[in-house]
């Protein structure tokens, strides 16, 4: 984690990701493409989802999720840092000499190998069908459906468990405590996903989250009684309603939103144990 000195009051506390171990290099040109800005609206102009917008300028890295060229060694050539989420990425050169970019593992440095087989080598980055994976190792980008790509476990330091292979599927447990079902001819990458230090991060001061898109967000308290459930008052007043609610008025706070005839629902087999409160 990197620290600054402080010359200014927001750089006192301000922390970053130490970015040592990247590459110096351009991101590869054919595998970047510029997405719209849309700063929340919907097609129609609308916002539809708040507090988002500006920021600076930035190209979107085509990431190859699947792996899913059996029995190919793949040579890592940089690692990269990407604007569009919280994990550093791969350039990796494969065996026809196409290139491609894949999430990076903690631990992989330029020069080392990447394997998709039936029966792997078990080093991070590696990837494998979930069968072959002995119980206790940590996977990420696992497929939720073989042949659709990684789906769970791709952010930041993220990284599940296997606890079980049998009957055709292999008992993970993920990152937030849940331990999830799913079918074991999906595959998956062994280790962690890098960077696992942006938990720890400290934005330090307002500008920096523009920077990010970030737009401003305004306490209901503070508004108005025709503007939001909790607005009102003179000076500082206490929320004055019952149950917590969102500016249209709907009940939120522990109040669960998962639809409960989710088809899904028969692969989940522990649920994530609740936050303790301070």
């Amino acid at each position: 984690m990197k620290s600054y000195a402080p010359r200014t009051a927001s750089r006192r506390s301000m922390t970053a990701p130490s970015y040592g171990a990247l590459s110096k290099t351009r991101p590869w040109k054919s595998l970047l493409r510029r997405l719209p800005a849309r700063g929340g609206r919907n097609s129609q102009g609308r916002i539809t989802t708040r507090h988002q917008g500006g920021g600076n300028k930035k190209l979107y890295r085509i990431i190859d999720f699947k792996q899913n060229r059996m029995g190919e060694k793949a040579l890592v050539e940089t690692l990269e840092y990407d604007p569009y989420r919280t994990a550093f990425i791969a350039r990796v050169k494969r065996a026809d000499g196409s290139r491609a970019y894949v999430l990076a593992p903690e631990g992989m440095r330029a020069g080392a190998e990447i394997v998709t087989a039936e029966a792997a080598p078990f080093t991070p980055g590696n990837r494998m069908p979930l069968r072959n994976i002995p119980v206790g190792y940590r996977v990420y980008n696992i497929e939720l459906i073989p042949g659709r790509g990684g789906q769970l476990a791709r952010s930041a330091g993220s990284s599940a468990e296997v606890l079980a292979n049998a009957d055709g599927y292999t008992d993970l447990k993920l990152a937030s405590g849940e331990v999830r079902r799913v079918p074991w001819g999906g595959l998956a990458s062994l280790g962690q996903v890098s960077n696992a230090e942006w938990s720890l991060v400290t934005i330090g001061k307002a500008g920096r989250s523009r920077w990010l898109g970030i737009r401003p967000t305004v306490r209901g308290k503070a508004m108005n009684p025709v503007d939001h459930p909790y607005g009102g008052g003179e000076g500082s007043q206490p929320r004055g309603t019952r149950k917590p609610k969102t500016l249209w008025g709907k009940v939120t706070g522990g109040h669960k939103t998962r639809n409960r005839k989710a088809r899904s629902n028969k692969f989940i087999l522990s649920r994530r144990p609740p936050r303790k409160r301070k």
